[in-house]
């Protein structure tokens, strides 16, 4: 995919033929996701993260303190996933399949005994396959499978048979869309990638927040090239990225549930959910030389308060520490 955008590079800049643009190795790098026919990688993605729920209740053993009830709890999502292009263009779109070959969900919490007991919607994805569309930028052209997968993964997370209505179980669908629907977003992002990109250069996108409630929010994200490390590997370009609270969501991003539900547990019992604040931090390394990413770890804090339901006149206090990482398995 390098060609590619070098060719493009010499038509916008009306270059004249068999005059390709040469980077300057020292000042710019051009960065692209390259793909080899046939060639399968393995990544290991994890999501995970703690929720602190303060109720503003005062407990027994606190009450002369001035503490308050604190309920913790935490969730994690581990998935294996390999990608295999099946029909490679370096001027146009390749095509990859994409297989999990394993997803593993837990629970704990300090709240509930029902915790892990149940199987998340998530864990069907074992086994499943599906396939899409990379340009020569490294963007996504084609989700329609994966927004298929991702609707149908969805459905699985409602309670069968319940005579009360539709009940959502908890579930980490928006984590699966999280490490998904976002793949090589620090490079597919560049603008005008054709040039290459300098170290200390910045640029934008925006990437999803995954959270135990039913809420579409999105991250501000700003990348940094901040340095080249040689390695044996290869040239490793080191992106770090920063995070805020976006002021909108994509509506091209998916939505895995339809209609209308009742979600079950502590989250469908608050409601009116406001946003406080979100920030965080990231590093990627990106293999130059190979174009794939060999690692990238997300961590970030959101707070947000709730309602109580009946019209309690309370708003308990919500801390959620998200950390979200992926890395080549060999």
């Amino acid at each position: 995919m390098k060609n590619a955008l070098i060719v493009l590079a010499a038509v916008l800049l009306i270059i004249p033929a068999g005059c390709l643009p040469t980077v300057d190795k020292g000042k710019t790098k051009l960065m692209t996701v390259d793909f080899q026919q046939g060639q399968t990688l393995q990544y290991k993605f994890v999501s995970s993260r703690s929720i602190d729920v303060n109720w503003g209740l005062p407990t027994k053993n606190e009450a002369k303190k001035g503490g308050n009830k604190v309920d913790k709890s935490s969730e994690s999502m581990e998935m294996v996933v390999a990608y295999t292009p099946v029909k490679v263009d370096p001027y146009g779109l390749t095509t990859i399949e994409a297989t999990c070959k394993s997803v593993k969900a837990t629970r704990t919490s300090s709240g509930s005994s029902r915790a892990g007991t149940s199987k998340d919607a998530v864990e069907s994805l074992s086994g499943v396959s599906f396939t899409f569309t990379v340009d020569a930028a490294g963007r996504i052209e084609d989700y329609s499978q994966l927004e298929k997968l991702i609707t149908e993964t969805g459905e699985k997370a409602f309670r069968p048979g319940s005579k009360a209505g539709r009940i959502k179980e908890p579930d980490m669908v928006s984590d699966f869309i999280a490490t998904q629907w976002f793949l090589w977003d620090s490079v597919s992002s560049i603008k005008k990638a054709a040039k290459g990109i300098r170290t200390g250069q910045s640029w934008k996108s925006k990437l999803s927040v995954p959270l135990p409630m039913i809420m579409r929010k999105a991250r501000d994200v700003t990348y940094t090239l901040d340095e080249i490390r040689q390695t044996e590997k290869g040239q490793i370009a080191v992106i770090r990225s920063s995070y805020a609270l976006a002021e909108s969501v994509p509506g091209t991003w998916p939505k895995p549930y339809t209609g209308s539900f009742q979600m079950s547990g502590r989250f469908g019992f608050l409601s009116d959910y406001n946003f406080l604040d979100l920030q965080g931090q990231g590093e990627e390394l990106f293999n130059i030389n190979a174009g794939r990413t060999e690692k990238y770890n997300q961590q970030y804090k959101v707070q947000l308060d709730a309602s109580f339901p009946m019209g309690i006149n309370m708003r308990p206090k919500i801390t959620i520490e998200q950390n979200l990482t992926m890395e080549l398995i060999e």
